[in-house]
C-alpha cells in the first residue's frame, strides 16, 4: 500500500512520485492500493501524483485502488476531468 503524505503540493510531488516508484517495485500482488486518508493540504499536484500511480499500476499489470481521498480532492478531480482515474467516478460534487 502506498500512503499519500499529509501535505502534497508542487514542492512534494517529485519526491513523492520517486518514493512511490521505488515502493511500487516492491509491492507484489494483483493490485496497487493508494491510501489518501492522511492527506490534509494539497493542490492539483496531488492529482498528478495519483495519475502517475495509476500508470505505475497499469505498467505492472495491477489493478489500481484508491482509498480515503478527501472530498475536496475528489471534487478537484472531477473539475480536472480525472475523476475516473482517481476513483471518484462521475458522481456530482
Amino acid at each position: 500500500m502506498l500512503l499519500l503524505p499529509a501535505v502534497l503540493t508542487h514542492e512534494q510531488a517529485r519526491d513523492t512520485v520517486r518514493l512511490f516508484r521505488e515502493s511500487a517495485a516492491r509491492i507484489e500482488g494483483s493490485e496497487l492500493v493508494l491510501d489518501g486518508s492522511a492527506l490534509q493540504r494539497f493542490n492539483s499536484s496531488a492529482l498528478a501524483v495519483i495519475v502517475e500511480c495509476q500508470r505505475l499500476a497499469q505498467a505492472r499489470g495491477q489493478a489500481f485502488v484508491v482509498r480515503g481521498l478527501p472530498p475536496k480532492l475528489l471534487e478537484l478531480g472531477r473539475l480536472y476531468g480525472v475523476a475516473d482515474l482517481i476513483g471518484a467516478g462521475s458522481a456530482p460534487a
